[in-house]
């Protein structure tokens, strides 16, 4: 993909992601990769920030002798994301109706 993803984007990905189940940070890299080209080094800061608003929490459990960090969205993040969803909704629909040519 050729377009450059914004950060409200990859925030909202994050989020919806963690609706379903909680991951550790290098499994939300692993499955957002396979829908945007993202780095880890990218990632990390975005899950930190997230962490420092109040839209996700965390939690280590052991594995294999060491501990992985588990991110879980909060009440505050399923807010952020239907404020994301929506906003997406709203920027999709003016896109389109300049792509498809509709903007008479």
């Amino acid at each position: 993909m050729a377009i450059q993803v914004s950060t409200e984007i990859l925030e909202g990905s994050v989020l919806a992601l963690l609706t379903s189940e909680d991951y550790y940070g290098y499994a939300i890299t692993r499955k957002v990769q396979t829908v945007f080209p993202i780095s880890e080094s990218t990632m990390y800061p975005i899950l930190r920030r997230l962490k420092k608003e109040g839209w996700l929490s965390t939690y280590d459990e052991a594995y294999e002798g060491r501990n992985r960090r588990y991110y879980k969205i909060t009440d505050l993040g399923r807010d952020q994301l239907d404020r994301i969803r929506n906003n997406w909704q709203e920027l999709k629909t003016a896109t389109d109706t300049i792509l498809e040519g509709n903007n008479e």
